[in-house]
């Protein structure tokens, strides 16, 4: 193992530097060459990269995004496309490649896989946590700590006016987000993709929860089935003509920032063990943390695993919504 080339791809999470960071450092320990492609699977089609050294490095663990950047890349999507980076991986002679991203990476890196020698490693950096094989993904506990000071700060304009809020987070497939967030905040009520919205049942919600309080929250993932924060707005204002209801979409301003504690240290801990495990012999695994520990599997799991909140979660909310 003399070269080893590291991509970002998919969305930006807060981690990803903390990651490029600890895998250019563990090469250079190993005296093995940390390469850089820019723009994820793109960069490889374009031939982009360059070789990392430690001064490129330094001071980034901090920084939200990514110093490699991302991009979308449909021509990746055809086998001309995938053939073009793996040539490219050839010229460079790259003997592995790290992959950070989220489940589309994942399957981008997958197929690669079966189609070229050179292994590869994956590591789960996405705000969504829908990684199978993972407790957590590289920037959700960024994200999460992000949206509940947004929500704090609207529990109290809410409190001040008597209104309830519908707010909007990200989780187009997956409710982690939404529903931790809920219960870090103290959240009334929370819409998730993994259950269906009952629209009556939410309004009876609201009324019982808004007796004796001055605001509720509820919190919407984008994905779910009854539509986002503005569009469940409209589908209970009728049955809540008294109500002062207001709607919130927190947006990408959940992707920035910069990383948490937690964050910056398991992007480190899985962006060396993907050199280690290289160095090994591994190739077409994923990287997870189970409580203190990493662990592997093989990355068709982790894409074709379908990864869903934990019911002891859903079910504490249902407790704390009893009267």
């Amino acid at each position: 193992m003399k070269k080893i080339a590291l991509i970002t791809s998919g969305g930006d999470s807060p981690g990803m530097n903390a990651c490029i960071r600890s895998i250019v450092k563990t090469c250079l320990f190993y005296n093995i060459i940390p390469f850089g492609i820019y723009d994820g699977f793109q960069g490889m089609i374009d031939k982009r990269g360059v070789e990392l050294g430690y001064s490129d490095v330094d001071n980034i663990i901090y920084r939200g995004g990514t110093i490699l950047g991302t991009a979308r890349c449909e021509e990746f999507r055809t086998a001309e496309g995938r053939q073009k980076a793996i040539n490219f991986l050839k010229e460079e002679s790259v003997d592995g490649l790290v992959v950070i991203g989220g489940d589309g990476s994942f399957t981008g890196a997958y197929t690669l896989g079966k189609e070229m020698s050179i292994p590869i490693i994956g590591i789960p950096g996405t705000i969504d946590n829908d990684i199978f094989g993972t407790d957590h993904t590289i920037g959700f506990d960024t994200a999460l700590n992000t949206v509940v000071d947004a929500i704090d700060k609207i529990r109290d304009t809410a409190s001040s006016h008597h209104r309830a809020f519908f707010i909007e987070v990200m989780g187009r497939d997956a409710g982690f987000i939404a529903l931790n967030a809920a219960i870090a905040s103290g959240a009334e009520s929370v819409l998730i993709p993994e259950e269906l919205t009952n629209i009556d049942k939410l309004v009876e919600e609201i009324k019982t929860q808004n007796k004796g309080r001055r605001s509720s929250i509820i919190i919407v993932a984008e994905g779910d089935d009854g539509g986002g924060a503005k569009e469940i707005l409209e589908k209970v204002k009728p049955f809540l003509p008294n109500y002062d209801l207001r709607f919130s979409v927190l947006g990408h301003i959940q992707r920035g920032g910069s990383p948490s504690a937690l964050d910056r240290i398991i992007a480190t801990r899985m962006g060396s063990y993907s050199v280690e495990l290289l160095i090994e012999g591994k190739s077409n695994c994923m990287i997870g943390v189970y409580g203190e520990t990493l662990s592997t599997c093989s990355i068709e799991s982790g894409i074709k695993e379908h990864a869903v909140p934990e019911q002891s979660k859903i079910d504490i909310l249902k407790k704390l919504r009893t009267q």
